[in-house]
Protein backbone atom coordinates (compact mmCIF):
# COMPACT_ATOMS: atom_id res chain seq x y z
CA UNK A 1 0.00 0.00 0.00
CA UNK A 2 1.95 3.48 -0.76
CA UNK A 3 2.60 5.54 2.41
CA UNK A 4 -0.18 7.99 1.02
CA UNK A 5 -3.37 5.22 1.03
CA UNK A 6 -1.65 4.33 4.53
CA UNK A 7 -1.74 7.73 6.07
CA UNK A 8 -5.65 8.13 4.17
CA UNK A 9 -6.23 5.13 6.21
CA UNK A 10 -4.68 5.96 9.88
CA UNK A 11 -6.02 9.56 9.63
CA UNK A 12 -9.46 8.46 8.73
CA UNK A 13 -9.41 6.29 11.80
CA UNK A 14 -7.69 9.02 13.80
CA UNK A 15 -10.85 11.23 12.55
CA UNK A 16 -13.11 8.18 14.45
CA UNK A 17 -11.77 8.26 17.39
CA UNK A 18 -11.83 12.18 17.27
CA UNK A 19 -15.21 11.73 17.54
CA UNK A 20 -14.95 9.81 21.12
CA UNK A 21 -15.08 11.80 24.41
CA UNK A 22 -12.10 10.73 26.14
CA UNK A 23 -13.54 8.87 28.67
CA UNK A 24 -15.02 6.59 26.57
CA UNK A 25 -12.26 6.10 24.24
CA UNK A 26 -10.29 5.51 27.33
CA UNK A 27 -12.70 3.17 27.98
CA UNK A 28 -12.64 1.41 24.30
CA UNK A 29 -8.56 1.50 25.05
CA UNK A 30 -9.23 -0.06 28.74
CA UNK A 31 -11.25 -3.15 27.30
CA UNK A 32 -8.19 -3.84 24.66
CA UNK A 33 -5.49 -3.81 27.00
CA UNK A 34 -7.27 -6.05 29.30
CA UNK A 35 -7.21 -8.84 26.60
CA UNK A 36 -3.85 -7.39 25.18
CA UNK A 37 -2.83 -8.38 29.27
CA UNK A 38 -4.39 -11.92 29.05
CA UNK A 39 -7.23 -11.41 31.78
CA UNK A 40 -10.17 -11.85 28.53
CA UNK A 41 -10.71 -13.95 25.63
CA UNK A 42 -10.77 -11.41 23.44
CA UNK A 43 -12.26 -8.10 22.27
CA UNK A 44 -16.39 -8.27 22.79
CA UNK A 45 -16.95 -5.66 19.57
CA UNK A 46 -20.67 -5.84 20.34
CA UNK A 47 -20.43 -5.00 24.18
CA UNK A 48 -18.09 -1.34 22.73
CA UNK A 49 -20.66 -1.11 20.77
CA UNK A 50 -23.29 -1.27 22.90
CA UNK A 51 -21.64 1.04 25.34
CA UNK A 52 -21.16 3.94 22.80
CA UNK A 53 -24.85 3.80 21.55
CA UNK A 54 -25.64 4.34 25.27
CA UNK A 55 -23.52 7.55 25.51
CA UNK A 56 -25.02 8.59 22.20
CA UNK A 57 -21.86 8.22 19.85
CA UNK A 58 -22.95 6.80 16.53
CA UNK A 59 -20.11 4.68 14.83
CA UNK A 60 -20.88 2.47 11.89
CA UNK A 61 -19.49 -1.09 12.17
CA UNK A 62 -16.93 -0.80 10.10
CA UNK A 63 -15.47 2.22 11.40
CA UNK A 64 -15.62 0.87 15.03
CA UNK A 65 -13.32 -2.58 14.06
CA UNK A 66 -10.81 -0.42 12.15
CA UNK A 67 -10.46 1.71 15.44
CA UNK A 68 -10.35 -1.76 17.49
CA UNK A 69 -8.04 -3.38 15.15
CA UNK A 70 -5.75 0.13 14.95
CA UNK A 71 -5.51 0.08 18.76
CA UNK A 72 -4.41 -3.53 18.90
CA UNK A 73 -1.80 -3.32 16.56
CA UNK A 74 -0.68 -0.07 17.81
CA UNK A 75 -0.48 -1.39 21.58
CA UNK A 76 1.02 -4.96 20.38
CA UNK A 77 3.61 -3.32 18.39
CA UNK A 78 4.29 -1.04 21.39
CA UNK A 79 4.39 -3.89 23.58
CA UNK A 80 6.67 -6.02 20.96
CA UNK A 81 9.16 -2.77 21.48
CA UNK A 82 8.85 -1.75 24.94
CA UNK A 83 8.26 1.58 24.25
CA UNK A 84 7.65 4.46 26.91
CA UNK A 85 4.12 6.45 27.24
CA UNK A 86 6.71 9.33 25.74
CA UNK A 87 7.70 6.98 22.59
CA UNK A 88 3.98 6.02 22.18
CA UNK A 89 2.69 9.63 21.37
CA UNK A 90 5.46 10.41 19.71
CA UNK A 91 4.67 7.85 17.35
CA UNK A 92 1.42 8.08 16.95
CA UNK A 93 1.68 11.93 16.09
CA UNK A 94 4.21 10.98 13.25
CA UNK A 95 1.71 8.51 11.75
CA UNK A 96 -1.08 11.33 11.75
CA UNK A 97 -0.94 14.96 12.81
CA UNK A 98 -4.98 14.82 13.49
CA UNK A 99 -4.71 13.15 16.91
CA UNK A 100 -6.57 14.91 19.67
CA UNK A 101 -4.60 16.54 22.60
CA UNK A 102 -7.00 14.64 25.14
CA UNK A 103 -7.24 11.22 23.61
CA UNK A 104 -2.92 11.21 23.26
CA UNK A 105 -3.11 12.00 27.13
CA UNK A 106 -5.50 9.12 28.01
CA UNK A 107 -2.92 7.12 26.02
CA UNK A 108 0.16 8.45 27.59
CA UNK A 109 -1.75 7.78 30.97
CA UNK A 110 -2.70 3.76 30.12
CA UNK A 111 0.38 2.92 28.60
CA UNK A 112 2.34 4.38 30.92
CA UNK A 113 0.08 1.95 33.70
CA UNK A 114 -0.32 -1.01 31.66
CA UNK A 115 2.51 -0.74 29.09
CA UNK A 116 5.11 -3.15 31.05
CA UNK A 117 2.33 -6.02 31.77
CA UNK A 118 1.25 -5.84 27.88
CA UNK A 119 5.51 -5.85 26.86
CA UNK A 120 5.77 -8.96 29.14
CA UNK A 121 3.13 -10.54 27.40
CA UNK A 122 3.75 -10.38 23.97
CA UNK A 123 7.10 -12.09 24.84
CA UNK A 124 5.21 -14.44 26.30
CA UNK A 125 2.64 -14.73 23.66
CA UNK A 126 5.60 -14.78 21.24
CA UNK A 127 6.29 -18.06 22.42
CA UNK A 128 2.97 -19.38 21.84
CA UNK A 129 0.80 -18.24 18.83
CA UNK A 130 -2.15 -20.10 19.14
CA UNK A 131 -5.77 -19.50 19.46
CA UNK A 132 -7.83 -20.45 22.63
CA UNK A 133 -10.81 -22.03 23.08
CA UNK A 134 -13.72 -19.78 24.59
CA UNK A 135 -17.01 -21.98 23.92
CA UNK A 136 -18.17 -25.32 22.22
CA UNK A 137 -21.22 -25.78 22.00
CA UNK A 138 -23.20 -29.16 20.63
CA UNK A 139 -26.55 -31.45 19.06
CA UNK A 140 -27.19 -34.16 18.19
CA UNK A 141 -29.48 -34.25 14.89
CA UNK A 142 -30.38 -36.82 11.66
CA UNK A 143 -28.04 -37.17 9.01
CA UNK A 144 -30.61 -36.73 5.57
CA UNK A 145 -27.28 -36.74 3.48
CA UNK A 146 -23.98 -36.43 3.94
CA UNK A 147 -19.98 -37.58 3.01
CA UNK A 148 -19.25 -39.86 6.44
CA UNK A 149 -22.42 -41.35 6.85
CA UNK A 150 -23.06 -44.38 5.24
CA UNK A 151 -26.85 -44.56 5.28
CA UNK A 152 -29.49 -41.75 5.51
CA UNK A 153 -31.46 -41.17 9.05
CA UNK A 154 -27.97 -42.05 10.95
CA UNK A 155 -27.63 -39.78 13.64
CA UNK A 156 -24.87 -37.46 13.87
CA UNK A 157 -23.67 -34.98 16.51
CA UNK A 158 -23.11 -30.82 14.87
CA UNK A 159 -20.41 -28.88 16.86
CA UNK A 160 -19.39 -25.51 17.11
CA UNK A 161 -16.25 -24.13 17.90
CA UNK A 162 -15.62 -20.08 18.95
CA UNK A 163 -11.92 -19.58 19.41
CA UNK A 164 -10.18 -16.31 19.90
CA UNK A 165 -7.22 -16.05 17.66
CA UNK A 166 -4.01 -14.57 18.46
CA UNK A 167 -4.88 -11.37 16.87
CA UNK A 168 -7.69 -10.79 19.36
CA UNK A 169 -10.58 -11.49 16.81
CA UNK A 170 -13.46 -14.32 17.85
CA UNK A 171 -14.38 -16.71 15.26
CA UNK A 172 -16.57 -20.03 14.52
CA UNK A 173 -15.31 -23.04 13.45
CA UNK A 174 -18.16 -26.30 12.99
CA UNK A 175 -18.13 -29.80 11.93
CA UNK A 176 -20.20 -33.03 12.10
CA UNK A 177 -19.03 -36.22 13.29
CA UNK A 178 -20.97 -39.76 13.50
CA UNK A 179 -21.58 -40.74 17.22
CA UNK A 180 -18.57 -43.18 17.18
CA UNK A 181 -16.36 -40.41 16.31
CA UNK A 182 -18.12 -38.04 18.86
CA UNK A 183 -17.39 -40.64 21.62
CA UNK A 184 -14.25 -40.91 20.73
CA UNK A 185 -13.96 -36.92 20.73
CA UNK A 186 -15.01 -37.20 24.33
CA UNK A 187 -13.31 -39.35 25.46
CA UNK A 188 -9.74 -37.63 24.59
CA UNK A 189 -11.35 -34.83 26.19
CA UNK A 190 -11.67 -36.52 29.51
CA UNK A 191 -7.78 -37.58 29.11
CA UNK A 192 -7.48 -33.97 28.36
CA UNK A 193 -8.65 -32.78 31.52
CA UNK A 194 -7.33 -35.32 33.51
CA UNK A 195 -4.06 -34.86 32.44
CA UNK A 196 -4.73 -31.22 33.56
CA UNK A 197 -5.56 -31.48 37.22
CA UNK A 198 -2.78 -33.06 38.02
CA UNK A 199 -0.41 -30.17 36.22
Amino acid sequence: MPATEESCGVNKVVGNICRLPSDLFGEVCQHILTYLQGLTRGVDSAEISNRLLRADVRLDHEALQNIIRYLLLTFRSAGKSNLSGDDLVSRLEECSNKWPKPSLQVLHKLWNKHGASIHAQQEALGMLSIGRLVDMQWKLGMAVSSDTCRSLNSPYVSVLLKIAEPSGQICQRSFEMTIPQFQNFHNQFREMAAVMETV
